[in-house]
């Protein structure tokens, strides 16, 4: 099944909205999303994984690749709506401790609102 990435802008937020499987192809798309220049523009980075029903190494290093840089922005880089065999893949790597993940949208905006 094919990735479906979208984006939606508000204000200084971008949510982004995961759709399908992030492999090795799919994991391409999203990094040149995340490294485009115009999202520094933006001080919030929330990823909506309601419908990202698999997560391979290669999307994983994405997410990595691209972590310091928004740390040094301080663009907070939020996930959230995570399945749960696809959290369990954040756990086991320990990726839950380098990186935000919430329960729902609400509990996102309170977090990156801080």
């Amino acid at each position: 099944m094919a990735m479906k990435i979208t984006n939606e802008i508000k204000d200084s937020t971008i949510i982004i909205t995961l759709d399908g499987e992030l492999d090795a192809s799919s994991s391409v798309v999203l990094d040149e999303e995340l490294s485009d220049p115009e999202i520094m523009n933006f001080s919030k980075i929330l990823v909506n994984c309601e419908n990202l029903h698999y997560i391979s190494s290669a999307g994983l290093g994405v997410f990595i690749s691209h972590l310091q840089r928004f740390e040094n922005a301080q663009i907070k880089l939020i996930f959230f709506n995570m399945q749960d065999k696809v959290r369990n893949v954040f756990e086991i790597l320990g990726l839950d401790l380098l990186m935000t993940i919430v329960s729902n949208y609400d509990e996102a905006m309170t977090i990156a609102d801080e």
